[in-house]
């Protein structure tokens, strides 16, 4: 039994989210309806984390166990050929079958973008979230530093997760200013909770706009009270950009 590990992009935009949903138009049964065609084996793909409806990915990471004897090299060019545009097999090698996608995880990226213009753009609205009101960066950029370390991060979940404890580490927070007026909001950490990464980032705009104080946001943490963080942003601006394993 062989473990494959792909290396996968999606544009989120028309898909219920990562994981396999009976009716419903989904990354994971996608990719393993193409791989079942190509190997004739029903296969589990584990992916690094599920990601929800709308939410993109520059580099998600999966992996499935296969009997196929198709070399490994030859896996991107056959599932490409088998599913839409919007997902894409970048990358495959066999690794040790004690690989996880999701256990074997040490650390991920997230970035949110933010396009801060006065119009928006018609291009790129399912890959942004357009706010007009100007946002203060610099307080952003106070603001984003406090969510830095381990944390009980409940104020910043959502209901409906299954996540029975909600501290996490947060190796990496910035703020980023574009050129193009567009801001990054990136983080790095162990592992995220059920809309943490938009909720931050609603918090952070929150910041922007002056309604919350930068110093505020270590108070909001140990309240640990959903009500006093920011909105939860849409989910197109979302991005998984890395996974990193050891």
């Amino acid at each position: 039994m062989r473990n494959i590990k792909l290396n996968i992009e999606y544009d989120g935009k028309d898909f219920n989210g990562w994981q396999r949903q009976p009716n419903k138009l989904n990354i994971q049964g996608t990719i393993e309806k193409a791989i079942e065609k190509i190997t004739g084996e029903e296969v589990e793909l584990i992916a690094s984390g599920r990601t929800d409806r709308g939410v993109h990915a520059i580099s998600q990471v999966a992996n499935f166990k296969t009997n196929s004897k198709l070399p490994v090299e030859k896996f991107p060019i056959a599932i490409n050929s088998n599913i839409t545009y919007a997902i894409r097999i970048k990358n495959a090698e066999e690794v040790d079958e004690k690989f996880h996608s999701r256990l074997s995880c040490k650390r991920k990226t997230y970035r949110y973008v933010i396009n801060n213009s006065k119009y928006g753009s018609s291009i790129y609205r399912n890959l942004e979230t357009h706010i007009p009101v100007k946002l203060d960066i610099e307080s952003m950029k106070k603001a984003v530093k406090y969510f830095e370390g381990e944390h009980d991060f409940k104020a910043f979940r959502s209901s409906g997760t299954s996540s029975k404890s909600s501290i996490r580490t947060i190796y990496n927070a910035e703020v980023i200013k574009k050129e193009d007026e567009r801001i990054w909001i990136e983080l790095t950490g162990s592992g995220f909770l059920y809309n943490m990464v938009r909720i931050i980032a609603g918090t952070l705009v929150e910041v922007g706009m002056g309604k919350i104080k930068p110093e505020d946001i270590k108070n909001i943490i140990n309240s640990k009270d959903r009500q006093k963080a920011g909105k939860t942003l849409a989910p197109q601006g979302l991005f998984l950009v890395k996974v990193e394993y050891d």
